[in-house]
């Protein structure tokens, strides 16, 4: 060890800085909260809002390939064409049927539809996989 006179201050430079006000801070930490609360909003609020919604409300199995569904679509629009898929599925919970249904455009808002499915085993249940204002061409009439 090296002695001398060595004081802190030599060792470690000192600046003349003010602190910054307490103000300032607590605005910039407002705005960066604002930016990061309207980005979490933007990024998981759906972008688009869901104009077509459809509810299954019951099912019976009529046979061991058949199964009937009664389901309720709403649109916002009641002027669109929509396709809804319903399928079936087995006790197990696999996929043995499908159908797309056609719905066209209509006076109210809600419509409620009956229909069967055909499947390859045994149903167990069926639902509405999802519906869509994209109808595929071969089903328009």
């Amino acid at each position: 060890m090296t002695s001398g006179n060595y004081s802190a201050a030599s060792r470690y430079p000192t600046r003349n800085t003010k602190p910054k006000p307490r103000w300032l801070i607590i605005v910039v930490a407002g705005v960066f909260a604002g930016v990061v609360a309207t980005i979490t909003f933007v990024g998981y609020r759906p972008v688009t809002s869901t104009p077509i919604t459809a509810e299954s409300l019951a099912y019976e199995v009529i046979d061991d390939q058949t199964i009937n569904i009664r389901f309720k679509v709403v649109r916002d629009d009641p002027s669109d064409d929509v396709v809804c898929v319903v399928r079936a599925r087995s006790r197990d919970g696999s996929e043995t049927g499908r159908r797309e249904i056609y719905l066209p455009p209509s006076e109210s808002a809600a419509v409620e539809l009956t229909t069967h499915i055909t499947t390859s085993q045994a149903p167990g249940m069926a639902e509405v996989y999802g519906c869509s204002a994209n109808v595929p061409d071969y089903l328009l009439p």
